[in-house]
């Protein structure tokens, strides 16, 4: 039996990110890594956005709460974060020992090194350099869990190999699906967002083997993102009220005020 290799979490990190997370099997939220924030998530028409801010850098933060591995694939405008291939569902990804936290901050270029996740215009996006621009826009997570060791009294038959079917690589290798038409129905102003491939960064990983439980995912973790003005246009984000002013008959004077009385 032939078991595939993928890569698996060296480091784990720690930070309160669970209140803007897309809940699944494992959680998922975007960070802006120039402020640490948790990017806010708008549900509209039954998919996910976040707004990216050009020219900031970005992480996807996955935290696998369950009390064993799960690996993700993960993809970012259509195309895997590990292999730069067009995404498909049996590509490699990350392992997360149970209770993992990690922060996948760019384009895998080796065991020690990745490109950063950038918000650029989609003209300089790495999917549309590549000449893959139709997929700009949307964060794919798929969550695999994994099959345990057989027992002796109930051994392991048949099992995950690379024997697979034309017809079953082919369902598998399909493209992670574009936002629903609902969401696009209105054509934002300006120039959509995508993911450029930023400056070289120190990101080490290590090795190791994953067995899936099954050959599609046990849950798709789906995230659009574009600019601000972009969701306002779309009407995804909602624009602020701003309260009407009250007159003020002495605006150049300020209020004499006294100490108060206390409470009571």
């Amino acid at each position: 039996m032939k078991r595939l290799m993928y890569f698996a979490i060296s480091v784990a990190f720690a930070s309160g990110c669970e209140a803007q997370a897309v809940r699944g099997l494992a959680d998922v939220s975007i960070i802006d890594r120039d402020s640490g924030a948790v990017l806010d998530t708008h549900y509209y028409h039954g998919e996910y956005w976040v707004a990216g801010r050009p020219g900031g850098r970005y992480a996807i933060e996955i935290h696998n709460h369950l009390g064993e591995r799960l690996l993700a694939v993960t993809s970012v405008d259509g195309v895997n974060v590990v292999s730069g291939e067009t995404a498909a569902w049996d590509q490699s990804g990350y392992v997360f020992s149970p209770g993992d936290r990690y922060q996948i901050t760019g384009w895998r270029k080796s065991d020690a090194e990745v490109a950063a996740f950038t918000f650029t215009d989609l003209a300089n996006s790495y999917a549309a350099r590549t000449g893959r621009p139709a997929n700009v826009g949307v964060i794919g997570v798929a969550v695999f869990r994994e099959r345990q060791p057989p027992t002796v009294e109930q051994p392991l038959v048949g099992g995950l190999n690379s024997g697979r079917s034309d017809a079953a690589r082919a369902a598998e290798s399909a493209p992670m699906s574009p936002p629903s038409a609902s969401a696009l129905a209105a054509p934002p102003p300006r120039a959509k967002l995508g993911t450029g491939h930023g400056e070289r960064e120190y990101s080490y990983v290590d090795h190791t083997e994953f067995l899936r439980l099954q050959k599609q995912p046990n849950q798709v973790i789906r995230i659009h993102y574009d600019s601000l003005d972009n969701l306002f246009a779309m009407g995804i984000v909602t624009r602020p009220r701003l309260g009407t002013p009250v007159p003020d008959p002495f605006p150049g004077s300020r209020d004499q005020h006294y100490v108060p009385d206390p409470a009571g």
